[in-house]
């Protein structure tokens, strides 16, 4: 896909990956909507990149809806759709996780990423095109000791991700799921891991992401690990 001109929403756009990407696909020519919850940061992020803010909580369903029909009202179509917004807990054994953090993590990593999958996959099939890019984790493929609540909304979110793409495709619409492995970003503003300064940049990863998608046959499941 030739980003130019095209309309891309990211979800999670005030900070950390959200804002690399957007300022990627800004780069590329793309009218960039950036949305987030965060009223002040978001503003600045359009300020700076020309973009679109709309404020949006991904929790909510029915301002998932407005983000999409708002990015439809101002350029009459969505080419691309990046479900980007995620929070992480730290680590703790299954017995002593917070259970109350697992459910608000889990409102944002599944079902933050399907209402936005819902409502753009809706306005992709009147057109029969679209990319649904779909920010998982390295941890829906590799589970590791003491992450079992963050392992478990990745999955569920990998596993919707997956049947998506089977109903997506025959009406024209890609799903492109993004595998990242762990990123300096604010996600882990509460308690960075101790290799912290050996994760990779969020610009090194939007860069993946935007090379993808302007392949001629981009992957279908795009992982991205550290160079070694």
């Amino acid at each position: 896909m030739d980003l130019r001109n095209k309309v891309v929403v990211i979800t999670g756009a005030s900070r950390g990956l959200g804002r690399a990407l957007a300022r990627a696909c800004a780069r590329e020519g793309a009218n960039v909507v950036v949305s987030a919850r965060e009223k002040v940061e978001l503003t600045k992020v359009a300020e700076e990149l020309c973009a679109t803010p709309v404020v949006a909580d991904v929790t909510r369903e029915a301002q998932v809806r407005r983000l999409a029909k708002d990015a439809v009202k101002k350029f009459g179509r969505i080419d691309v759709w990046v479900n980007n917004a995620g929070v992480w807990m730290p680590h703790a054994a299954a017995e002593e996780i917070d259970m109350r953090r697992v459910h608000e993590m889990m409102e944002v990593n599944f079902f933050g990423l399907a209402y936005g999958s819902r409502e753009t996959l809706r306005e992709m099939k009147k057109r029969g095109s679209g990319v649904i890019v779909n920010i998982l984790s390295v941890r829906a493929m590799d589970p590791r000791v003491n992450e079992a609540g963050y392992v478990a909304t990745k999955f569920a979110a990998d596993g919707f991700t997956k049947v998506l793409r089977l109903e997506a495709e025959p009406a024209g619409v890609a799903v492109i799921a993004v595998y990242p492995g762990g990123m300096q970003t604010d996600l882990f503003r509460e308690n960075k891991p101790e290799n912290y300064s050996q994760y990779m940049g969020p610009a090194v990863v939007a860069q993946r992401v935007v090379d993808n998608l302007t392949r001629d046959t981009p992957e279908r499941e795009l992982v991205i690990r550290r160079a070694t």
